[in-house]
């Protein structure tokens, strides 16, 4: 999901917790939940607790979004997967808009040379085990 701000801001402004989760189509409560749940998500907090998201904080956000969302990731398994994630600010303020050309952390062949031979054995029995079930 691309996130499109009409708000008249600089690509790279700061955004509030509204504006970000109006634009990714997230809800606030899910974003404050993540900030829990992930470490490395720490929005600058102004006076009263308003959050702020940077550039940086608006890609991890989207890169948590597309591993839970839509590759099905456990928050475990995404804070695993965002172990290494680092966003370089030139990408945030020249590519901020296109989701598809941030690093992806989480791709099978980054994570496959960090897997353990008995994580991948027990991976590739569970696949089977589902591809059992779905025939049956």
């Amino acid at each position: 999901m691309v996130a499109h701000f009409d708000d008249g801001k600089d690509e790279g402004a700061l955004r509030t917790i509204g504006e970000l989760g109006e634009a990714l189509g997230i809800k606030a409560h899910v974003l404050r939940y993540w900030e829990d749940q992930f470490p490395t998500l720490k929005p600058l907090k102004r006076s009263g607790g308003r959050r702020y998201y940077r550039p940086e904080d608006v890609a991890l956000v989207r890169e948590i979004d597309r591993l839970v969302n839509r590759e099905g990731y456990t928050l475990r398994g995404a804070r695993a997967a965002l172990k290494d994630f680092r966003v370089s600010k030139a990408a945030c303020a020249t590519d901020f808009a296109v989701t598809d050309r941030l690093p992806h952390a989480a791709s099978p062949s980054a994570m496959r040379g960090s897997l353990s031979d008995e994580a991948l054995t027990r991976l590739r029995n569970i696949r089977s085990n589902l591809a059992a079930a779905l025939e049956a």
